[in-house]
This record gives C-alpha cells, structure tokens and sequence, in this order.
C-alpha cells in the first residue's frame, strides 16, 4: 500500500516531504539514532589517543592509573579494548545506519513514483493535453531519483555535522573554557553561509529542473516521431533544436555549479581561523603547565573533527538544493486537484442494460467555443447507433463525455436511467469498451495486447476473440504466432491488424456498451469487409455506437444521426435519410461515386 497523502499548510518542500513520509517515522527514528551513535563512536577514537599520550607522557601519574591501574602496559592494554570496542560499535552502527537510510529513501522513492502515478491517472485528459508527456516522466524519474541520491547520503551528512558541532563544542567548554570560543566562532560564520548559499542556489536549482524538463520533452518528442522526422528529412533541425536544450540546460546547470563549488574554498579560508587558534593558544596553555599535553593532542584533533566536516557541507547543501527543487516538482503534481470524481452507485457489468441517453448536453475545451451544444439523443439498449459528421463535428467529444474522460459543462448523460456522474467510474468504463480510431497497442506480444481486455482470459478465449475479430489468420502466420512482439505502439503492425487486434481486445472485454471510433478508418477494402464481418457478430444484443466516415460500414445501424457544430441535424435509418436528400444522402452519393446533389 502507498502512502496517503494530504496537502500539509507549509510550503516548505522539506516539511511537505516531511509530511509525506509519516509512516515511515519509526525507521526515520532508527536511521536518526544509528547515524548519531555512529558519530558518537567516531569521535571516540581522538579521546583514546589523548589518554595513550596521557599514559606515556604522565605514566603512573595518568588520568586512568588514579582508577588503580598504575602499570603502563595494562593501562594501555584497558585501552586498546575501549578501541576494539569503540571501533566495532562505530562499524556496526554505520552499517545500520546506511542500510536503513538506503531502505528509507527506497521506500519513499517507490511511494512517491507509485502515488505520483497513480494520481496522474485520475486526472482529466484537459492535464495531459497542456503538459509534454517527457515533462511528466522527469518528474516520475528523474526528480524522485534526485530526492533518493539526497536521503542516501545527504541527511546523513546534515545529522552527523550537527552531532559533531554539539559534542565537540560542549567537550570544549569544559576542557577550555577560555578558548573554546576560538574553535567555535567560525561556526556561525558557516551555517550563516550555509543558509545564505541555500536561498542563493534555489531558484538555480529549480532553474535547472525546469531546463532538464523541456531537454526530456524534446528527446520524448523525437523518439515518438522518428518516422516524421526521418520522412521529412529533418535530423540535422532536430538535432540543433536539441543542441539548443541541451545547452540551456548546461549553462544553468554550470550557473548552479559555479556558487556551489565556490562554498568550500570560502568554508576553508574560515575553519583555518579556528585550527590555528587552538593550535597556538592552544599549546601556550600546555607550555605554561595550563592544560596537560594529552588534553592539548586531543582539541587539535577535535577541532580538525570538528571543523573540517564542514567543508562538505556545501556538496550535502548541493545534494539538498536539488532534491528541495525535485521535492517541489513532485509534490505540486500529487497537489494537483481532481476534477472528475467517482460516483457512488455500484453498478456491476452484469447488470448493464445499455440505454443511454443524452440530454441538452453542451461541452466546450478550455479557452474554445463549444463543441456539443444543447444535444440531445437516446440509445436504446442493445441497438447500434451510428454518429456522422465532418471533422470537429463533436463526434468523438460524444465517446470523450460519455466515458466521463472529460466533464460535460450543461445538462444530463444517463445510463440506465442514472446519471453517469453518480456512477462509479470504474464500473462505468468497465461497461464500456472502446476500439479507436487511433489504436494503441503496448509493447509486448499480439497475446497480451489481447487480453488486455481480460487480463484473467485463458488462452483459448484469447483466441476466440481474434477469430471473431477476423484476426487469428494473420496472427498465426506472424513469425512467433500469438507471441509476436508488436513492438511500442504496435509499429511492427500494419494499421488493419492494429485495428482487428484493438476489437478483439474489446470482444474479450465483452462490454454491454460497444463504442467503434472510426473503427475502419486506416484499412483496406479487404480488411473493411472482415472487420464488417466480425462486427456484425459482436453488436448482436449489445449497445453500439458506431462513429464512421465511411457510410457503407453503418448502414445497417438503426438509427444514424448526422452531426454538424456540435448539434443534430439528421437522423434515421439509413433509407429514411437517403429519401430526405439531405447532407446524408450527400455524403452517401459522393463515397458511392455518384454526383453529389449540389452538383446536380
């Protein structure tokens, strides 16, 4: 199961994140912990060198012989097993916690793709239309694959630089309290800059997101149309409009590297201010019998433990810009509001009658003139209906309304006599099964862009679809028979066997609603006539609604309605509309190869 996930009142990607990944708190606790003791370990050893120092300069004089421990050789001997021990613990609790903080940002990568998908799929074909399908998959990809590089290894680094701040400076303050503020003053100076390079690099960052984007939209864009490109001779413009984003997205990547890598010199020049001080002051105290020699080897090495992790502060900042800019991309799309809500009323297939009627429908795309208005018409259960018209007509806008892909804006669909927006979605589409105009088929075998109709079909119904849908013959003279790749989007097909394979998909589905758009539009005659064949068995006591341009495949339905701008402005049968002399019997004569009327 995903996570669930709400919208928190801060707009800080952290704290959104954050929010995000609250099923995961006890491991966040575990890697936390495990992170803190291994840097509680790794401090250790500077200690333990300071006592061997303590041992052999004072001897019997030592800090550890005032325990009883007098002899040299034991108390050397106590601290090479504090080292073992001190070391093994530090061992133990690095892998934990670099396997925990691993499963951590795995998790939270698999999560978020998974919502971030599955949210996608909700939204309204409107979404899709305004964004570049390589847009969206740097998003899925590349922006939850920064976040995860950042929970490998940069919260770890951020948790271990504070722990090391805090007992290294309280260690200081009671060791030297007169100059513990000399290995501490460069501190605020770096997390100062630290910030202030934060909010500098930011909107580098999500320049640089944003530039990535439109790089992936491109070569999305050119591998889809490569056919296009290819036929049209346009690989060297294609190339320069790649080199164009590619080099967009250098020069802000570059704009982002030059602040970044400049954090660390500057980082460099402020920690040199507090090594040095402990290092002279320092060993004044012990020339002047103020701080034992031991005591002194043990701050010089604190104080380089201390401060030179942070000069890796500017890549973990780095790592953090990125996965923030990432974490605001992925975040703003899992914000993204659904505008199609499911219904309520459960609906199984089963019980499906098929009647459909549209009342006063009208429906406009966004920031265009309506493309239904005020249409109305009934499809009684169980009759093919045929719709016809120019292009733009409205014709598939209907199919669009009707699957609820898109929300009509005035008046009423009912199935059934229940509204389809009171429907379940998934029991509305269920009923429905749709073979396209524009077929797509996935990458895979002829045998599971079948039974994607049925995922849970045996073979033999797979086969009885295709022969219903006149497609067995040509499967079975394809090199590997049903278990052909078809290649993506079906292109090692002709366009007739797409279009037999798509019927067949949806005979398996065995839908009470049959939608045919444009069924036979990229065929032969050939093809036509098997297609014609097959559908005349498949529409026998089933809801039909054919969309045709070619008037000979629907002459047949009983009822054919002739759609021009959105409105109705013929119907009947296919003798009725040809005795009215209208566009119909216009349309009719033109394709049959007679005069149209309005040149007689």
């Amino acid at each position: 199961m995903s996570t669930s996930y709400k919208k928190p009142r801060s707009n800080h990607p952290l704290q959104r994140l954050i929010k995000y990944g609250h099923r995961y708190r006890s491991l966040i606790w575990q890697a936390v912990t495990c992170s803190i003791l291994n840097k509680i370990f790794d401090l250790a050893p500077p200690v333990l060198i300071g006592a061997a120092v303590d041992v052999v300069v004072k001897r019997q004089d030592s800090l550890i012989a005032q325990f009883g421990v007098k002899d040299v050789f034991g108390q050397l001997l106590i601290l090479t097993v504090f080292s073992v021990i001190v070391w093994g613990l530090e061992s133990l609790f690095q892998y934990t916690y670099e396997r925990l903080w691993r499963n951590l940002a795995q998790n939270i990568q698999h999560d978020l793709r998974i919502d971030a998908y599955s949210h996608l799929q909700n939204l309204e074909l409107a979404y899709f239309e305004e964004r570049s399908t390589g847009a969206l998959l740097s998003i899925l990809n590349d922006d939850i694959n920064q976040l995860e590089r950042f929970l490998d290894v940069g919260a770890n680094e951020i948790l271990q630089v504070m722990t090391t701040v805090i007992i290294i400076g309280a260690a200081f303050f009671i060791a030297i309290p007169g100059i513990a503020w000399m290995a501490m003053l460069p501190i605020p100076f770096i997390i100062w800059g630290s910030i202030a390079f934060q909010k500098f690099l930011a909107p580098r960052y999500t320049n640089v997101r944003q530039k990535v984007s439109l790089l992936n939209s491109r070569l999305s864009n050119n591998l889809s149309g490569i056919t296009t490109i290819k036929s049209f001779t346009t690989e060297d413009y294609e190339i320069e409009r790649l080199r164009k984003d590619s080099e967009a997205y250098r020069q802000s990547n570059q704009k982002a590297i030059a602040l970044s890598t400049a954090f660390v010199p500057l980082i460099r020049i402020i920690i040199l201010a507090g090594f040095t001080a402990i290092l002279l002051y320092g060993g004044m105290e012990v020339v002047e019998d103020n701080l034992a020699v031991g005591t002194y080897s043990v701050l010089v090495f604190m104080t380089q433990r201390l401060l030179w992790p942070l000069t890796r502060l500017g890549q973990t900042l780095d790592l953090y810009q990125r996965a923030m800019a990432s974490t605001n991309r992925v975040m703003n799309l899992l914000d993204t509001p659904l505008t199609i809500h499911s219904g309520n009323i459960a609906i199984p297939v089963s019980n499906i009658k098929g009647e459909i009627r549209i009342n006063h429908v009208t429906f406009a795309y966004q920031n265009r003139n309506p493309v239904v208005e005020n249409l109305s018409l009934e499809i009684p259960a169980g009759q093919t209906i045929a719709i016809v018209g120019s292009t733009g007509s409205g014709k598939s806008t209907l199919v669009k309304l009707l699957l609820r892909l898109y929300e009509i804006q005035q008046g009423q669909i009912t199935l059934d006599g229940v509204d389809i927006t009171e429907i379940r979605l998934s029991d509305l589409r269920q009923g429905i099964g749709l073979v396209s105009q524009d077929v797509f088929l996935f990458h895979g075998s002829v045998r599971e862009n079948i039974a994607y109709g049925n995922i849970q079909a045996n073979f033999e119904a797979i086969v009885k679809a295709a022969k219903l849908a006149e497609a067995d013959d040509f499967i079975m003279k394809l090199p590997q028979g049903y278990e052909t790749i078809v290649g993506e989007r079906g292109q090692k097909l002709s366009g007739g066997q797409r279009q037999r394979i798509a019927i067949a998909r949806a005979i398996l589905k065995d839908p009470p609603i049959l939608i045919l758009d444009e069924a036979t539009s990229a065929v032969d005659n050939e093809t036509e006539s098997a297609i014609a064949r097959s559908l005349e068995k498949i529409t026998q006591n089933r809801t039909t609604i054919a969309i045709a341009h070619r008037l000979s495949t629907i002459r047949h339905a009983h009822c054919i309605y002739v759609i021009e701008s959105g409105q109705i402005i013929e119907q009947g049968t296919h003798e009725q509309l040809l005795e009215k002399q209208g566009i119909y019997a216009n349309l009719w004569r033109v394709q049959m190869g007679l005069k149209s009327l309005t040149h007689q």
